[in-house]
């Protein structure tokens, strides 16, 4: 007879933003005295598998969806729903075999749409309800809300008050099962001394990711004080230095943590998980949204309208004005956001 609950952890493999963000929710559960295994595949499985050693991983197949090098992202995802919608459906096949094969209690799933079962409470994790989106933004929020619903319960990684993704966290309308559960960070604020002026982190999907690492080298190379680039790749383990240029392949969460307080100047994505990390650290950033993405766009344009952080196209970047522009920006100051309530929102997993 098992003594404690057993909950799947099950993140979106887009990137690696959702795995990361799955790491504070991960240690509450553990503090909370439940039984985590992991499911995932590739770059998440492989930075879940280093933060967690000893926990038990489920390789679990992701939605594989590509982006685009040069076909707009709306018709390429477009053009792609048929692969997703099978993904969908698969995943959910999968998920009662193992529920059944791991003796599973609850699920949680970060964005991923086929984790629902009727056999025990599962829960969507998610911080974009107002998908942005060009066209069919109608019937894409209704097949958002669609999935959502079949969910014992939705997450939201935002303040329901202090409000950081603007209207992707808050649309007109919400699903039934909705609960603010603030912002989620694996990182802590602490005192540093400055080590770089620069911090590249660069994530997401390919090919997009590399072109950005490219354009970052050669931006960096050669400038006078220290700069550091994280490549967002946890399957690897090397390191490089360019003069005052240092490359990692990857940074484990305390090293990350540390490089982002050390740091003058952030340059990365404005993925959900990472504005989540910059907010919660108070630091200052330089945004490039990956090319066609929109929720990335959309953040990238509502930080620099509201005079939080300057921003650029990728097809635009220019490291030297970016560096007087964000001279004009404020950074994120600090958060002000409700406290978490773990104890209830898990009670979902106990019965009560």
């Amino acid at each position: 007879m098992k003594s404690k609950k057993r909950i799947l952890v099950a993140p979106l493999d887009w990137g690696i933003g959702h795995a990361t963000r799955c790491i504070p929710i991960i240690k509450q559960l553990i503090a909370h005295n439940f039984e985590v295994i992991i499911a995932a595949d590739g770059r998440p499985l492989h930075l879940l598998s280093t933060e967690f050693p000893n926990l038990e991983m489920v390789r679990f197949s992701g939605y594989n969806i590509k982006y685009p090098k040069y076909l707009p992202m709306s018709i390429s995802m477009l053009l792609q729903t048929p692969k997703l919608l099978w993904s969908i459906k698969k995943e959910n096949t999968a998920l009662a075999e193992i529920i059944k094969d791991y003796n599973i209690d609850g699920v949680i799933s970060d964005n991923r749409f086929g984790l629902y079962s009727n056999q025990v409470p599962c829960v969507f994790i998610t911080h974009q309800l107002q998908i942005q989106t060009p066209y069919f933004t109608d019937s894409i929020q209704g097949f958002n809300y669609k999935y959502i619903n079949k969910y014992s319960a939705c997450w939201v990684m935002d303040d329901e008050e202090n409000n950081l993704a603007g209207e992707l966290s808050k649309p007109n309308s919400l699903p039934n099962n909705t609960k603010y559960i603030g912002v989620q960070s694996r990182f802590e604020k602490q005192e540093t001394i400055k080590k770089y002026d620069f911090l590249a982190i660069v994530s997401g999907p390919e090919p997009q990711r590399t072109i950005l690492e490219k354009g970052l080298i050669k931006a960096l190379k050669n400038r006078q004080g220290k700069s550091l680039i994280v490549l967002g790749k946890p399957e690897l383990n090397s390191k490089e230095e360019i003069g005052n240029l240092s490359i990692y392949s990857h940074m484990n969460a305390t090293e990350l943590n540390t490089a982002i307080l050390e740091s003058e100047l952030i340059i990365c994505r404005p993925g959900y998980s990472t504005v989540m990390d910059l907010a919660k650290l108070e630091k200052k950033a330089f945004f490039i949204p990956t090319p066609g993405q929109t929720e990335q766009e959309y953040l990238a344009d509502n930080f620099k309208r509201n005079g939080t952080c300057y921003s650029q196209n990728q097809s635009d970047f220019d490291l030297e004005e970016a560096i007087e522009e964000s001279k004009n920006y404020s950074g994120f100051t600090a958060l002000k956001t409700a406290t978490t309530n773990w104890t209830e929102l898990f009670r979902l997993f106990e019965g009560e």
